[in-house]
């Protein structure tokens, strides 16, 4: 099987997090299609800032196993034109959202993601 890279929004995150049965959140299903995963900078910021003391542990130990890709140059660039894009159409994102999106453009990947309605605005990202 062919292993493909995707780019997971927080949004796959909090679904493994929650689902009693792991293997029915979405994560563990992009896994068996054959698919690694990574996750942008901001989707750990995102995470830290909605965690819990009690949660604290579980998201270190799974992040320790996560890659991660940066918000660099490149993807600021991106950035930049999206949210002119999106402002001009009057269909602004969360900055976060924003930065995952170009963060999935720069790598050349797609993202996976369970906030369709954000991320379907961002011209040429690829959502699975």
């Amino acid at each position: 099987m062919e292993n493909k890279l995707v780019l997971v929004d927080t949004s796959i995150l909090i679904d493994f997090f929650r689902k009693t049965d792991k293997e029915n959140s979405v994560l563990v299903q992009l896994v068996k299609q054959g698919y690694s995963y990574c996750i942008s900078a901001v989707t750990e910021y995102e995470i830290y800032t909605g965690t819990t003391l009690a949660q604290e542990v579980f998201w270190k130990n799974f992040l320790l196993k996560t890659d991660e890709l940066s918000f660099d140059k490149k993807a600021a660039e991106i950035a930049v034109g999206i949210n002119k894009d999106l402002k001009r159409k009057r269909k602004l994102i969360d900055i976060a959202d924003l930065f995952i999106g170009a963060t999935a453009l720069s790598n050349s990947i797609p993202i996976a993601t369970l906030n369709i309605a954000h991320f379907n605005r961002i011209d040429n990202l690829r959502i699975l």
